[in-house]
């Protein structure tokens, strides 16, 4: 199992790691942390990151619309 640090995937998508950490909060990435509530260490499971990435797409593929 792959798993990535918030600054990685702030680097993969292109976002600031603020950005990665409100996707956190509000549910819509899943992540693990490793540390404790006051001093958090999250970690992204690949799985989860690509579940994220899915629920974001827009649009169809190969259809004739």
């Amino acid at each position: 199992m792959k798993v990535y640090t918030i600054k990685e995937v702030s680097e993969m998508l292109k976002v600031h790691d603020r950005t990665v950490r409100r996707y956190i909060r509000s549910g819509e990435l899943q992540a693990i942390n490793l540390g404790s509530d006051s001093q958090p260490n999250w970690r992204i499971r690949e799985d989860d990151l690509e579940e994220f990435l899915e629920k974001k797409k827009v649009g169809k593929r190969g259809g004739s619309e």
